[in-house]
């Protein structure tokens, strides 16, 4: 599930009413934590870091489930004491003023871009499985254009859809993980000679030294990305109190699943082997009689990675329409079709010619493309939660060991983000990211001259003596 984006609150209602608001249990809250976050992210972006350390990539799963709580613990707290519906844009501009929830919101904005186009690249990717020889931007925009359709027929019961392809994403995990088991075991014949194994020495966990394994940890991380959605879903909770127990039971199933998960794959085949072209968790049983296996696998991620697309084209378009109500957008974008199912067009016009990039971005560099948008996205994500943090520490009345968990919150969304730096291979990502952060500053700062010069003006003068 998406955010639904960076709205103002409305005076009208207020937060003790919406606090009352919630028929969630703290285990469904969990059950769909789980379910929402597992994506393309972890069924082929694990892969680019698997290549990267190794077996270590089990333990950067690990520290990235420490600092996704920590993001996850501060948002809770904040939408436990405050609960609002416009997601943590909100928070920022109630911590640091307006240009906050500004820079915010267009940030998220870029990030979820970014997100929809790795998660477009996947998708083609792992359709060139069964179409080897036609070009990657040609499945990329075949996406692209269903994706906009489906945003187009407005369809009911997208969230029903979206709960049962939840449920086949950690059906194909379980699946990889059973298959793989009984293939150790013995009970199916086959495997690669050259199979890893167990490591036995701190060389063989970490063969590519630190500096590979601090590369490794922002795909870690991008395998959370989501989570910040169900910290706001939080909100919805019969007791609001079980958010934090919520929380910790979402990111232990998560943890234990990809650990699991990600320890069979490189027990199984070595990570050298593995490519960013294809599912480490493909790659770990090719060598065994299992024709079914890589297309009934491929098609459960196709079809749970094109429907959180398709939810993340909704949240975007919808996101930049309330953006323009708070004034943080051009007024065009609040413009709807009233009489084709109150369409925002404009909205939907700019998220297609975020996609449209993806596609001439796949054209030009189909070698490595996905590299270079989904570790951008990871970066912009990072920079995402890192305002979370530090939000919470303005808002709330934080103890020593808020301060503490906080401080070491940053310090390993900063180690996930300057990891990057590191790697030659996926470094174009983090100068992408750069860029991209880098506008929206610029931007914002634009617009808060723009406000002070209009607080500044006589007619605004006048306003204000008369409301006075």
């Amino acid at each position: 599930m998406d955010s639904p984006g960076c709205a103002e609150p409305n005076d009208s209602t207020s937060s003790d009413q919406k606090s009352n608001k919630g028929s969630l249990k703290w285990w469904q809250l969990s059950l769909l934590g789980i379910g929402c976050t597992i994506g393309t992210g972890y069924f082929l972006g694990s892969g680019i870091g698997i290549k990267l350390t190794g077996p270590s990539m089990v333990l950067s799963f690990l520290i990235a489930a420490i600092g996704t709580y920590i993001v996850f613990h501060f948002l809770a707290k904040m939408t436990t004491a405050d609960p609002q519906e416009g997601s943590f844009c909100y928070y920022a501009g109630k911590a640091f003023g307006r240009w906050a929830r500004f820079g915010s919101a267009w940030n998220y904005w870029s990030t979820k871009i970014l997100i929809m186009g790795s998660q477009l690249t996947a998708l083609s990717i792992l359709t060139k499985f069964w179409f080897p020889d036609i070009p990657l931007w040609i499945f990329a925009a075949i996406y692209a254009v269903l994706s906009i359709a489906v945003v187009l027929l407005g369809t009911k019961g997208f969230d029903k859809v979206e709960n049962v392809l939840a449920v086949i994403k950690t059906a194909a995990i379980l699946m990889f993980i059973l298959l793989s088991t009984a293939a150790l075991m013995g009970w199916i014949r086959g495997g690669s000679d050259g199979r890893p194994g167990f490591p036995d020495s701190i060389g063989q966990v970490f063969p590519g030294g630190f500096p590979a394994f601090w590369s490794s940890l922002l795909y870690a991380f991008y395998a959370y990305g989501g989570v910040e959605t169900i910290g706001l879903m939080s909100m919805q909770l019969k007791n609001k109190k079980d958010a934090p127990k919520s929380g910790k039971v979402m990111l232990i199933g998560l943890t234990v699943i990809y650990m699991i998960s990600i320890g069979l794959a490189v027990f199984m085949v070595s990570y050298k082997l593995l490519s960013e072209k294809e599912s480490p968790f493909v790659t770990a049983l090719s060598s065994y009689p299992l024709t079914f296996f890589p297309h009934v696998f491929n098609g459960a991620i196709i079809m749970a990675g094109f429907s959180t697309m398709s939810a993340s084209l909704f949240a975007v378009v919808n996101l930049l329409v309330t953006m323009a109500k708070d004034g943080d957008a051009p007024i065009i974008f609040t413009k709807k079709l009233e009489k084709f199912r109150k369409l925002p067009l404009p909205s939907l016009v700019l998220a297609a010619v975020g996609l449209s990039a993806s596609i001439v971005t796949a054209l030009l560099l189909p070698g490595k493309i996905y590299e270079y948008i989904t570790t951008a996205a990871g970066i912009l994500q990072m920079y995402n939660w890192s305002f979370i943090i530090i939000s919470a520490y303005k808002i709330l009345k934080v103890r020593m060991w808020d301060i503490i968990l906080g401080g070491i919150g940053i310090i390993l969304l900063l180690g996930a983000v300057t990891g990057t730096i590191m790697e030659k291979s996926i470094r174009p990502g983090f100068f992408v990211s750069l860029i991209l952060a880098a506008l929206v500053a610029i931007v914002t700062l634009i617009m808060v001259k723009i406000w002070n010069k209009m607080q500044t003006t006589p007619s605004a003068m006048n306003k204000e003596r008369i409301s006075s």
